[in-house]
């Protein structure tokens, strides 16, 4: 039996402290930790936190599924941002600019990226000239993490230095030599972006030093990761791995009775094929990253592994399953989720339609799936009425809602704080394993993460309202902790 724990789903991006510059970061997440501590929970489950291009918000659209993004770098963390003065060597503008992005209601995610690029390559040339240069522990530790993460960091970066220098540019819109990553190409291009490729994984070193010490800080809380089903064409994964992906057609999912149209993602199909010729090399890659990266992960997507919903780009073709028959996608979804669970916790993103075959196989593979509440109910029976969360299977994580519906107080049942304090001590009382509360359900807020088929400038940029270093003296966050920490203790979690 597994133990009975209770968690909170945030994403990062939410939870910004007053010292933060505009958004929540690493350093941010050990001092969420901290509350979350005094509210009894156990876990804390975030969004993706991979790199996304320049233009993007949404951290399902990252352009790498190996490195962390810069966003998210704590400044005042960066030993080299504070040789040459840290915030006291912003300019009066810049003051001004980091003091408006601190009070801003929303994440300006493009302003912030400017601004901390701008203090970021200004402190790797410090490092470069009293650093590197002499050959410090610190230049060395810097070699160091070159070496042990060459596995991943050697693609990305030559990818990311590659793509900065062609105005951010897909990789289909290069030089030919260059898109096809033909080896002479690429070897010349090493030689010429030496600098930018050593910043791009000068980044990733203090990303991963900061991650791994907000890691370490937040502890007990076990801190779980979401992995994105596919990733971007426009990645090094993909630009690399050209021949293991189509590109006559994108990925999505059918007709339901969510959405009459079905959803296209425009992300390329993989070639289950190509790719277990290899000993599915890439799908062990994301493997080892996340088991790094995280103490767990959600698998986002599920469905998705054991067939891809695809949409030939020629209209005049019919959308298919891609593997065709029920017993090549048991076999292909059981593979790639025995590399994936191998060596971590991972709990499954099964919402939507669901093959029988695939609930069965889940069940094979003891595989954690979702129970929203508001969606689970006897649909058999008149009335439809709610399942109860006592009688759902152990073998599952309950939560109130997910980071792309409304918020249980924009909901006709919760609009009341009578009505979410019955449904959330319903909640801890489920028979799951697990529970995870979206934080906006703990509060009663009605901001949304994000709204699908949306494209605009608020999805992916809400704020939690008060600065998480300020959480453990405010009343009402107290409050909240001290409810939530009861009504964990009495559902035994």
């Amino acid at each position: 039996m597994r133990r009975r724990q209770s968690g909170i789903s945030v994403p990062l991006f939410a939870i910004a402290s007053s010292s933060s510059w505009g958004i929540g970061e690493f350093a941010d997440l050990p001092i969420f930790a901290r509350w979350l501590q005094e509210a009894g929970q156990s876990v804390v489950q975030i969004l993706p936190i991979n790199e996304m291009p320049p233009i993007e918000t949404s951290p399902y659209s990252s352009m790498t599924a190996m490195a962390l993004d810069p966003i998210y770098l704590t400044m005042a963390n960066v030993p080299d941002f504070a040789g040459i003065g840290a915030e006291l060597a912003l300019d009066g503008a810049e003051r001004a600019e980091l003091q408006r992005l601190r009070q801003s209601p929303r994440i300006e995610y493009a302003s912030i990226r400017r601004l901390k690029d701008r203090w970021l390559r200004r402190g790797f040339d410090r490092f470069l000239k009293l650093e590197i240069s002499r050959g410090s522990p610190r230049a060395a530790r810097f070699a160091k993490f070159v070496a042990a993460q060459s596995w991943w960091l050697d693609e990305y970066a030559l990818f990311r230095s590659l793509h900065v220098t062609h105005d951010e540019r897909a990789w289909t819109d290069w030089p030919a030599a260059l898109a096809r990553a033909d080896r002479p190409a690429l070897l010349e291009a090493r030689k010429s972006l030496e600098l930018e490729i050593k910043y791009r994984s000068y980044l990733q070193w203090i990303a991963a030093e900061q991650w791994a010490e907000a890691k370490r800080l937040s502890w007990p809380v076990r801190v779980f990761g979401d992995l994105p089903f596919m990733i971007s064409a426009d990645s090094p994964d993909v630009w690399s791995r050209q021949h293991e992906f189509r590109f006559d057609a994108t990925i999505g999912v059918p007709p339901d009775a969510f959405s009459d149209t079905g959803q296209d993602w425009g992300l390329p199909p993989w070639r289950a094929e190509v790719m277990a010729s290899s000993g599915f090399t890439w799908m062990r890659s994301r493997a080892r990253r996340y088991a790094d990266l995280y103490d767990g992960f959600r698998i986002d997507h599920l469905v998705g592994l054991y067939r891809a919903y695809v949409r030939p780009i020629d209209k005049a073709r019919d959308a298919f399953f891609e593997p065709a028959a029920e017993a090549a996608q048991i076999e292909l979804g059981e593979t790639l989720i025995g590399i994936l669970s191998g060596s971590a916790d991972v709990i499954a993103e099964d919402l939507g339609s669901i093959p029988a075959f695939v609930r069965e196989s889940m069940a094979r593979l003891d595989v954690p799936g979702l129970k929203v509440l508001r969606w689970e109910r006897h649909w058999d029976r008149d009335g439809q009425p709610p399942i109860d969360p006592a009688d759902f299977p152990e073998r599952s994580v309950a939560t109130t809602g997910t980071h792309d519906i409304e918020p249980l107080a924009a909901t006709p049942d919760g609009e009341t704080e009578a009505q979410r304090s019955a449904i959330l001590r319903s909640l801890a009382s489920a028979g799951s394993y697990l529970i995870l509360i979206p934080l906006q359900d703990v509060f009663g807020w009605t901001e949304r993460i994000n709204t699908p088929a949306v494209v605009d400038d608020v999805n992916w940029t809400w704020r939690v309202k008060w600065s998480v270093d300020r959480w453990l003296n405010p009343e009402e966050p107290m409050e909240r902790a001290d409810q939530l920490k009861a009504w964990t203790r009495e559902a035994g979690r």
